[in-house]
């Protein structure tokens, strides 16, 4: 036996193991969810379109790629997006689905005017949009393109990221996890902020019920 192996083996013993402690619950109450929302996100410079349900969400996406003069659209295979045929609903838009179309994800995402997510969570606190990494969801639909839409159901909302943790105890998790709190932003030594260097230069949330 090694010395390394001696030492490891002697700490192995000592070892006690402890369950973890309980998750820490926030304090902060939010009477309107959607509300405080919209009021975080719009203060960190993203947008929200509020819509009664998805079709009517929908139809202000139709409406908001038109005013984008989008051509070339790459979304996350997703829930709503996944059950959804956008090539038949927009045939003039060129579409790539992450891992269902054939291409090259990256070189698409590089060139495309829009990317097209769903959400795991919403943040109230921070107006902060959660998205989960795993099949047919990649960070390069939603960091690459100049605008970022996403559609989230209120049914996502939660009051802060620590009552979104509490409520995942035990649950599996990704291989990562991306919070976006509006456009991207960069600021230099002197304060000057600068919008999109990094990243979209806008984020917009179509906010259903």
């Amino acid at each position: 036996m090694t010395a390394r192996e001696d030492i490891l083996g002697r700490l192995k013993d000592k070892a006690r193991p402890e369950p973890p402690p309980a998750a820490w619950r926030s304090r902060r109450q939010y009477a309107d969810l959607a509300g405080s929302f919209i009021e975080a996100l719009s203060g960190a410079e993203g947008e929200v379109l509020r819509a009664e349900n998805l079709e009517q969400a929908l139809e202000q996406l139709g409406r908001l790629l038109e005013d984008l003069q989008a051509r070339r659209v790459v979304v996350n295979d997703e829930a709503p997006l996944s059950d959804i045929d956008l090539s038949s609903r927009w045939p003039a838009l060129d579409w790539h689905i992450a891992a269902r179309t054939p291409g090259d994800l990256r070189e698409f995402c590089a060139a495309a005017d829009v990317g097209l997510s769903g959400a795991n969570a919403a943040l109230a606190e921070t107006g902060s949009v959660i998205i989960e990494s795993g099949a047919g969801r990649s960070r390069l639909s939603t960091l690459l393109p100049p605008v970022h839409i996403a559609l989230v159901s209120t049914s996502l909302l939660t009051a802060d990221i620590l009552t979104w943790a509490a409520a995942r105890q035990g649950a599996s998790l990704p291989a990562s996890l991306t919070l976006i709190s509006g456009p991207s932003k960069t600021a230099d030594i002197e304060q000057t902020l600068s919008i999109g260097v990094h990243g979209p230069k806008r984020l917009i949330v179509l906010l259903y019920d």
